[in-house]
This record gives C-alpha cells, sequence and structure tokens, in this order.
C-alpha cells in the first residue's frame, strides 16, 4: 500500500483526476451503485431537459461488460500513458496551458457526439490526447502489439484501423483524430509552420488559477554578488601580483582535440 501511495502521488495533477474520476465513476455503475445511462450523453436530455452534467459525466464513465472490459483498461492504460506525457513533458510546468487543451478537446467531443449520437466520450478524449503527443513527438519509435514498431505520428491511425479490422468500429477513434488535429492545427501548425494568426490560446483566467511553474534548482545559498565598492580592492590586489593575494597564472600548455594524433 505504501508503494501504491508513492506511485499515486506521483501521478501529475490532471492526469491522476481524470484516471481517477474515470475508474470511480466507471466502477460505481458497474456494481449498480448509479445508473450509467442518466450519466451518458443522449442529445434529447441534454438539449430539452437541460441535463447539462451529461456533458461532463461522460466523459469519465465507461459502462463496463464482460465484452469491453479489456478494451477499457487497454483505454486506462493509454489516458495514464500519454497524457501524463504530455503533462511533464510537452507541457512541462504549464498546467494551464495543458487544461486549455483538455477543455478544448472536451468540448469539441461534446459537440461531435451530439451531433453523431456517441453517448460515451472516452474512446475520442483519450485518442485525441494521443494524437496530439504522437504530433508533438512524431519521430519517436513507438512499440505495438506482437513487437510491431513504427513512428509515432502513425500510432492513431493503426489503432483506427486495428478497431476497425477488429471489432467494426473506428467511429469514435476517427473522431478522436479529428478533435486532436483540430487542436494541433489551431495552435501549433497553421501559426507556427504556415504563418496563420494564433486563432486560439489559453485563456488569460487559467493562468490565474493554474499559474505557471518553475523549477529552480540549486544546491546550498546562492553566491553572493560583490558590490562594486568591495571589488575594487580585490581588483588592485590582483594587479599587484603575489604581493597581493599571491594571484598566480598558470600555463596549462596547448590542449589537442580529441582523435586527433598529438
Amino acid at each position: 500500500m505504501a508503494d501504491f501511495s508513492d506511485w499515486f502521488k506521483s501521478v501529475p495533477y490532471f492526469t491522476k483526476r481524470w484516471l481517477t474520476l474515470t475508474l470511480v465513476l466507471t466502477l460505481a455503475g458497474r456494481f449498480g451503485i448509479l445508473n450509467p445511462t442518466k450519466f451518458m450523453l443522449f442529445y434529447e436530455p441534454f438539449i430539452n431537459k437541460f441535463e447539462i452534467w451529461r456533458a461532463v459525466t461522460a466523459l469519465f464513465l465507461y459502462p463496463l461488460s464482460p465484452m469491453n472490459g479489456f478494451h477499457f483498461l487497454v483505454n486506462c492504460y493509454f489516458l495514464y500513458s500519454y497524457s501524463i506525457r504530455l503533462e511533464t513533458d510537452s507541457f512541462s510546468e504549464r498546467p494551464a496551458d495543458y487544461f486549455f487543451l483538455l477543455l478544448f478537446n472536451w468540448l469539441c467531443c461534446v459537440v461531435i457526439g451530439l451531433l453523431v449520437n456517441i453517448p460515451v466520450l472516452m474512446d475520442p478524449m483519450v485518442l485525441s490526447v494521443l494524437y496530439v503527443w504522437c504530433q508533438l513527438n512524431k519521430d519517436v519509435t513507438v512499440n505495438f502489439w506482437f513487437g510491431t514498431r513504427f513512428k509515432a505520428m502513425y500510432l492513431p491511425w493503426v489503432l483506427f484501423g486495428f478497431n476497425l479490422i477488429i471489432s467494426g468500429g473506428g467511429l469514435q477513434e476517427l473522431v478522436g483524430i479529428i478533435v486532436g488535429h483540430t487542436y494541433f492545427f489551431l495552435m501549433f501548425k497553421y501559426p507556427q509552420e504556415m504563418g496563420g494568426p494564433q486563432l486560439i490560446q489559453t485563456p488569460q483566467i487559467l493562468y490565474k488559477f493554474f499559474p505557471n511553474q518553475r523549477t529552480v534548482h540549486g544546491f546550498g545559498r546562492p553566491p553572493t554578488r560583490a558590490t562594486p565598492a568591495a571589488a575594487a580592492p580585490i581588483n588592485q590586489q590582483q594587479q599587484q601580483g603575489d604581493g597581493g593575494l599571491n594571484y598566480r597564472r598558470h600555463n596549462w600548455g596547448r590542449g589537442y582535440v580529441l582523435g586527433q594524433p598529438q
């Protein structure tokens, strides 16, 4: 239990809460503590009855069954693995920017989910985050099942094709790719590579709740800088040679480039 506690504390802020809420709501629905249909995203109760909580709970709740239990575990693995990489690497010390990524992708998933009738948003949301990481690390080699290896930029399409062949689905994976590409294009590709304006950016209010973090590395107390008045006598003594601070210059000889014959 101590090892689990240490691991849980080490999980970064947003990934920890996303994964925890997903497990709690999903298991609560699995054991009958709550009715999953009351928390899924359906057009009629969401629009006509104003049950707006469905847009949030549809992200965290996954209706478990004997047929999709393994798929849920794979989704949890992808959620943990790629969300933590984005939060601690690509968006290191920028929690507001990562939260805006999650917020933007979630809103897009909600809109598309209402239009094409996707009641559970875990699949497209996880794949949208995975897609963003793959685009930011497109040349990194990733491992897939059966020992296959390829560049990260192809991983979302491999997952799409795999689910299309195995389960006959693929729609939710395709929605995740579209959402992830929308964020990546508007935030990075269009303004940086194509020279266009910055169409989306993190709202300033998010920086008030999640300010950028700065990590200061050091050992002991920082060195104090000498004032000009205090530095003057030292400079004079150095100019006096051995009579002052016994200041000597050493001739270290001629250097050589590594690999060249001397």
